[in-house]
This record gives structure tokens, sequence and C-alpha cells, in this order.
């Protein structure tokens, strides 16, 4: 016995073989992301500290970063920026995220009919190209040719037509609440997809428990899929201070009127590529998305590290 258990341990381990086909695998995803993502971002915080003084790129350190938040002129036009960018996000966070979770919570009825009707009806916005959809808008709420006027007289309210789109103090509605129709499917899905993740178990101990309808909605469904909403909470953050497109088609590169529906998307693009007679600056075009993107990164690490730790206690 002894002399076999010798020989077993004279015999060397067998050694795990490397899975070097797992790095060819992943090597030309990670080399396009490099690529695409990776090296564009280093360039742009590279460029951030850098300006052209005498036709060549000098190092002049945070002095661009001084000159954004210093100088009047930049000044104004980043927090004003800022602070639209802020109220296009609130307005997502409160009106978007909100009447994705009641769709998905109708859509999730057992005994609902023409579910996977309504289910395509809302999502399908979402398919479509930001293009389309900011013509189609401009079309349906123009004053002159649009047929909004119309249909509100239908119903006898055309008195509160009004140029929603040329009036600054609406504009940023507007076009925050075309994001929202647009977009609303998202969430709509994610919670929906959250709900059916429920196991049956804990819906039949409620309702052995008495509690059915909206009651075991708010104090069953609604505890569990909290880590889904913090996850459409924090993409709805990332999107928003993301967002040119949208705004792009409806109002223009210059983000009118009197830049109220200005977000920093579109100063972004103002500034580096320039726009009818201004010049584009690229050592300040690349301040702003430095900024921009430390917002993000921000607002990301505050999720990770704060909000989803709290959370946690409600998964599975």
């Amino acid at each position: 016995m002894s002399d076999a258990l010798s020989v077993q341990e004279g015999q060397p381990t067998a050694r795990r073989p490397k899975r070097w086909h797992i790095l060819v695998f992943l090597l030309p995803a990670f080399l396009v992301y490099s690529a695409v993502m990776i090296l564009p971002l280093i360039e742009t915080l590279r460029l951030s500290l850098f300006n052209t003084v005498d036709g060549q790129s000098t190092f002049v350190g945070l002095a661009n970063f001084q000159t954004l938040f210093g100088e009047e002129r930049w000044a104004h036009d980043f927090w004003n920026a800022l602070k639209n960018n802020v109220i296009f996000f609130i307005i997502h966070m409160c009106v978007q995220n909100p009447i994705g979770v009641a769709l998905a919570a109708m859509l999730s009825i057992p005994k609902l009919r023409f579910v996977t009707f309504y289910r395509t009806a809302i999502f399908l916005p979402t398919l479509l190209s930001f293009v389309i959809v900011g013509f189609i808008w401009k079309l349906i709420l123009s004053p002159i040719w649009g047929v909004a006027p119309g249909m509100l007289d239908l119903v006898g309210l055309k008195s509160l037509f009004a140029p929603w789109l040329g009036k600054p103090g609406s504009a940023l509605i507007t076009v925050s609440l075309i994001s929202v129709w647009q977009y609303v499917g998202i969430p709509m899905m994610l919670i929906y997809a959250a709900l059916l993740n429920i196991p049956d178990e804990v819906i039949e101990a409620a309702e052995c428990d008495g509690v059915t309808g909206w009651s075991q909605f708010w104090k069953i469904k609604l505890p569990l899929i909290l880590p889904a909403i913090g996850i459409i909470s924090i993409l709805t953050f990332v999107g928003n201070f993301n967002a040119f497109d949208l705004v792009y088609t409806v109002q223009g590169a210059l983000a009118g009127p009197d830049g109220s529906t200005d977000i920093l998307g579109t100063l972004l693009y103002r500034t580096f590529f320039g726009f009818q007679l201004q010049l584009g600056d690229r050592s300040m075009g690349a301040t702003i998305a430095t900024v921009m993107f430390l917002i993000i990164l921000a607002g990301v690490s505050l999720y990770l590290f704060v909000i989803q730790r709290r959370m946690r206690r409600y998964q599975f």
C-alpha cells in the first residue's frame, strides 16, 4: 500500500491546459474597442492639455479648463448647456422611467390580451432613426403646416396650441418629451423582463397572504425590480449627458431659440467643428469633452459604489 502511495506521489501532477484560444477570440474585439473607444478617449484627454501657440501644439496644462470656467463667454455657454442638460436628464428620469415602469406593470398582467402588439407598438419608435423622429415631430408641431393644431381643434383644445419649439420657455421641454416618446420602450422592456424574472414562488406566497393587484406590485414586485430600475437610471444618465442627435435634428447646431435647447453635446459640436462663421477649436472642444467624461464618470461611480451596494439585498 505504501509502495502504491509512493509511486502515486512520484507521478507529476497533470497541468491544466492553457486556453490560448480565449485570447485569440477576444483579440479582434479588443483591438476594435481600443481603436474606436480607448485610443480616442486618451487622445481627447491629452488634447485638452495642449493648445495651438504660433502654429505649434504647446502643452498648457489646465489653462484650457481655466478658460472654460473663467472667461465670461465660455463660462456662460458652458453653464447654460450644463443647466439644460440637467433639465433634459430630470425630465427623462421623472417622465420616461416612471411611464416605462407603469407600462411594464400593465403588460405583465396575466389576463391582458394583445400583449405582443402593445409591446411592439411601444418599442417601435426606439428602432426609428433620430433624423426621422426629429423631422416628423417638427412637421407635427409646426404652426404653419403641422397637424397638431387641427388635432387639438377636434377636441376643442386648439387654444392651448403654441409654437412650442419656437419659444425659449417651452422648447427644451418639448424636445425632451419627444425624446421620451422615442425611448420609453427601453425602460419598459427592461422592467418587463425583470418582472417576468421574479420567481413564481414569491408571487404565490404573496397571494396566499392576500396581497394581490396593485398592492402586490408596490409591496412585492417593486422592491424586487429596484436593481433593474437602478440600471435604467444610470443608462438614462449616461445617455442624456451624451445626447446630441435629436436636439441637432430638431433645433439645429445653434440649439435655439436663444440657446434654450443647447446641451453639452451641441456645445461640443460647435466648439470642436465650428459652425457658420465660427472656427473650430480642437483644444477647447477636447476640454468640453473631458468635462463631459468626468461628469459621466462621477455619476457612474456614485451608482456603482454607493447606490448599487444598497440595492444588492433585493437581488436573488
